[in-house]
C-alpha cells in the first residue's frame, strides 16, 4: 500500500477519489420510472415520450420488435409480459431483430441487427449529442444512485480502510456536527499518536465548536453544499471566519437569523458579538427582534417601501429608538403597536384532511403526518428537526408526482399517503429564480407584460407601421437589441485569457 498522505483522504484530489463516481458518490443512470411516464398508455399512445407514433423512425423500431416477440403496441405498457418490457427498455442482447424501415417514399429496408432498449439509446444520445437542447432534455429521465464501489463515501477503498478506533473518514462524515465533536473530544490516543494528534484534535474540535455556535450542530459533515439554505450556508461562512480569527475587519451579514430556531438564535448573537470583542465592525440587515435589541448601535430606514422609503428615520441605541415617533421600528419594540391575535379560527374538521405515513427521511423517525385541507397550517420546530425533510422533500415532492404529474426529483422515504384527492395540483413557492431565462422580471413572470405589450402594438403609430406585440418584446429577434440580445449588458467571455 502506498504512503499514506492528506490528498488519499480528500474525494477532490484523483489520488482520494472513487475511480467508479470520480469522487461524486453518486452514479446517474437513465430511471425506467421516469422513461416510462405513463404505464396505461401503450407504446402507440404515448406510454413513452418520443417512441410513440409522432416520432415515425422510432416507432418502427418497436413494431418490428413487437412483430418479433409478438406483442401489442397498442396494448397498455403495463399489461405487457416482464420479458417484454425488459427488451423493450434494455435491449435484446444479442438476438438480432428484422427491422423494417420506411422513407419518404415508401420504399421498405430490412436490416438485421440486435435492439439497444430504450434507456440504452438515452444514455448514448446523452453521452454523443453536441446539442445542449436534446441533453437538458434527456437529462429529464435521469435519476442518481449511489456508487456501487464506494457506495456513497466518495473514496477510493484504500482510503476507506483506514481507521482510528475501528472508525473510517467515511463512518466520521456521516456523523453529525455535534456528534463529531463528540467523537473528537472523548478521543483517547496516547504515546506518540497522542504527541501527533494533539494540535489537530485542538483544531478540529474548535471549528467544530464554531459551527455549533452559530447552531448548525445538526448538519452532518458529508451534507451537499447544494443543499443547505441560505441561512445555512452564511453560518457556515461565518463559523469559518471566528476560525481565521481576523482583527480589525467589517463583516456584512444580510439576516442570518432566516431559518434558525429562537432556541439557537441567542447563540448566532453571542458569536456575532464575539467577532466585535476580537475588533471587528460588524453590520447586521435583519427584522429580528432578538438581533435588534443586542446591537450596539441601530440605524432604521423607512418610512416606508420603494418609493415612500429610502429615509433615515431614526439612529442611534436601543433607547433612542423606543424613544423615536417616526420609527415604525421602535413602536412594535416599545409595545405601542402590535398584531392582534386573531380572535376566532376556522374549525378544524378531521374528515378533511392529507394523512402522510411513515415519513422516513434524513432524520425523520417514521413520523405519520396529517395535515387539514382548507386552514393555514404552520411547521416549525428547532433548526435541523427535520421540517424541510418533512414538508419540501417528502410531502411536497409526493404532490408534485401524483397531482402534477412530475417525472424529476424522487420524495424522501415514505410508505403512503391518503386522501390527495382533494387537490388538482400543488404549487412550491420557493426562493429559486423565477422564469425560465435570466431575462425574466416580474412583469414577464406575472404574465403583466403581455397585455403592455399588447397596448404599445394597438397604437396608432405601431398599427400603421404593421409592429405586432412581438415587436416591444426583448426575447424575439425584431424587438429586442440585437447588439446584446436582449439582456440589456453585452457579456465578453475571457474563456482561457488571464
Amino acid at each position: 500500500m502506498q504512503e499514506l498522505e492528506p490528498r488519499l483522504f480528500s474525494f477532490n484530489n484523483p489520488a482520494g477519489a472513487c475511480g467508479t463516481c470520480d469522487g461524486l458518490g453518486v452514479q446517474q443512470y437513465f430511471d425506467p420510472e421516469r422513461v416510462v411516464q405513463n404505464g396505461e398508455l401503450s407504446l402507440a399512445g404515448g406510454a413513452i415520450r418520443g417512441w410513440d407514433k409522432k416520432n415515425f423512425y422510432y416507432f418502427q423500431m418497436l413494431k418490428s420488435l413487437a412483430e418479433h416477440y409478438d406483442f401489442d403496441v397498442d396494448a397498455p405498457f403495463n399489461s405487457l409480459s416482464k420479458k417484454v418490457q425488459n427488451v423493450v427498455l434494455n435491449g435484446s442482447g444479442t438476438t438480432n431483430i428484422e427491422f423494417k424501415y420506411i422513407n419518404d417514399r415508401g420504399d421498405i429496408t430490412v436490416r438485421r441487427h440486435p435492439f439497444e432498449g430504450i434507456l440504452n439509446n438515452m444514455e448514448r444520445r446523452y453521452h454523443d449529442t453536441e446539442s445542449n437542447s436534446v441533453r437538458e432534455d434527456l437529462a429529464k429521465f435521469v435519476s442518481t444512485k449511489p456508487c456501487a464501489s464506494c457506495h456513497g463515501s466518495r473514496l477510493r477503498q484504500e482510503a476507506r480502510h483506514v481507521f482510528i478506533h475501528e472508525t473510517n473518514l467515511p463512518q466520521i462524515c456521516e456523523m453529525s456536527i455535534n456528534e463529531a465533536l463528540a467523537f473528537f473530544t472523548q478521543l483517547e490516543l496516547t504515546g506518540q499518536r497522542a504527541q501527533i494528534a494533539e494540535k489537530v484534535l485542538k483544531e478540529i474540535q474548535e471549528r467544530l465548536s464554531f459551527l455549533v455556535n452559530v447552531g448548525l450542530n445538526y448538519l452532518n459533515l458529508s451534507r451537499s453544499a447544494d443543499t443547505l439554505s441560505g441561512g445555512e450556508a452564511q453560518r457556515i461562512r461565518l463559523a469559518s471566519q471566528i476560525g481565521a480569527g481576523l482583527v480589525g475587519v467589517m463583516y456584512v451579514l444580510d439576516e442570518p437569523s432566516i431559518g434558525l430556531h429562537q432556541r439557537d438564535n441567542e447563540r448566532l448573537l453571542k458569536t456575532l458579538t464575539h467577532l466585535r470583542d476580537l475588533g471587528n465592525t460588524v453590520i447586521v440587515v435583519e427584522h429580528d427582534e432578538d438581533a435588534i435589541r443586542a446591537a450596539d448601535y441601530i440605524i432604521d430606514i423607512g418610512p416606508g417601501a420603494g418609493v415612500h422609503g429610502g429615509n433615515i428615520i431614526a439612529e442611534g441605541t436601543l433607547k433612542d429608538i423606543l424613544k423615536s415617533k417616526q420609527s415604525l421600528t421602535g413602536q412594535y419594540l416599545s409595545g405601542k403597536k402590535s398584531i392582534a391575535v386573531p380572535e376566532q379560527r376556522i374549525p378544524f374538521d378531521s374528515k378533511k384532511t392529507v394523512k402522510l405515513l411513515g415519513a422516513t427521511g434524513n432524520n425523520l423517525k417514521n413520523v405519520d403526518l396529517e395535515i387539514p385541507v382548507g386552514l393555514f397550517t404552520c411547521i416549525t420546530g428547532v433548526s435541523g428537526s427535520g421540517k424541510s425533510t418533512l414538508i419540501n422533500d417528502t410531502f411536497f415532492e409526493i404532490a408534485h408526482h401524483k397531482l402534477n404529474g412530475a417525472t424529476s426529483g424522487d420524495p424522501a422515504p415514505y410508505k403512503e399517503i391518503q386522501d390527495l384527492e382533494h387537490f388538482d395540483k400543488v404549487i412550491d413557492i420557493d426562493q429559486s429564480p423565477i422564469g425560465r431565462t435570466p431575462r425574466s422580471n416580474p412583469a414577464t413572470y406575472t404574465g403583466i407584460f403581455t397585455p403592455i405589450r399588447e397596448l404599445f402594438a394597438g397604437t396608432q403609430e405601431s398599427r400603421s407601421r404593421g409592429y405586432k406585440p412581438g415587436r416591444f418584446s426583448f426575447n424575439v429577434r425584431g424587438g429586442r437589441c440585437e447588439a446584446c440580445q436582449g439582456d440589456g449588458v453585452i457579456k465578453v467571455e475571457m474563456h482561457f485569457l488571464p
